[in-house]
């Protein structure tokens, strides 16, 4: 089987690729399950019932986030009702919505997802490694093919991350900087690894966001607003081909594409 993992989508662009671009990759790979990284769907910051119904629309299966869940406030009231919309799992006990989720794919594998968030240069939450090691055992019997998403800064805390669930899952995919990385692999143990999947959203931009705003900001010192930057769109990611019977990874692919204009 398949897993396609799209990298965070932002703003407007994001989901504009995803709709020129999304059916294609699914349909060229063969791809049986489909995870984006969601929390900067809305407006780059957050993400709404809207927004969130909108990359369910378009062929997204679960959507993962990290730190900027809680940036929109609608998002309160709509992530307990949605469990196909995924908090890092590392959150203290009282946070609402889900850390993982078993789904079904097009092949009839069950898969579980689970979301987790770093701690280094991140919010101080609960350490991943255990609280994610938990979530596998407290998971058991119920899928054999098991994904996380780790949402973290530090390129070392994501590979040790990886190591350390290293034949524990089939694959271990980073999210959070926005910039895809180069490291893509089958660990030793059988898990498929790569530190970013990349961004969906603004190619000409500073990770999503208006790059002379940016600049100006590190020039100046200065606070700035942050806003989307506009203009052509990228959808980046990976496709992950799992042995659905061992579960463990056979391969992984980077995607990078440049989305058609809107």
């Amino acid at each position: 089987m398949k897993i396609l993992f799209i990298g965070d989508v932002v703003g407007k662009p994001g989901r504009q690729a995803l709709a020129g671009l999304l059916r294609k990759v699914q349909e060229a790979h063969g791809v049986d399950l489909t995870v984006a990284n969601g929390e900067n769907a809305a407006g780059g910051f957050g993400i709404t019932p809207e927004t969130g119904a909108d990359l369910l629309r378009l062929g997204v299966d679960v959507i993962t986030s990290g730190n900027h869940i809680w940036d929109k406030k609608e998002v309160l009231g709509y992530i307990p009702k949605e469990n196909r919309l995924l908090r890092p799992l590392n959150y203290p006990p009282g946070a609402p919505g889900y850390g993982s989720v078993v789904v079904t794919a097009r092949d009839g594998t069950k898969v579980a997802v689970l979301n987790a968030s770093g701690r280094v240069f991140m919010h101080d939450l609960d350490c991943p490694f255990r609280a994610t090691l938990a979530e596998i055992e407290a998971l058991a019997g119920e899928a054999r093919v098991r994904v996380v998403d780790f949402h973290a800064e530090a390129t070392s805390e994501k590979i040790a991350f990886g190591r350390f669930l290293d034949g524990r899952v089939s694959a271990v995919v980073g999210t959070h900087t926005h910039v895809q990385t180069a490291d893509e692999r089958v660990l030793p143990g059988g898990t498929a690894y790569i530190s970013d999947l990349g961004m969906t959203g603004p190619a000409e931009s500073v990770i999503g966001v208006d790059a002379d705003i940016v600049v100006r900001k590190f020039l100046t010192g200065l606070p700035e607003r942050f806003e989307t930057a506009k203009g052509a769109a990228q959808l980046q990611g990976a496709v992950v081909e799992i042995d659905p019977g061992s579960g463990l990874a056979l391969g992984i692919q980077r995607i990078s594409l440049a989305a058609p204009a809107a």
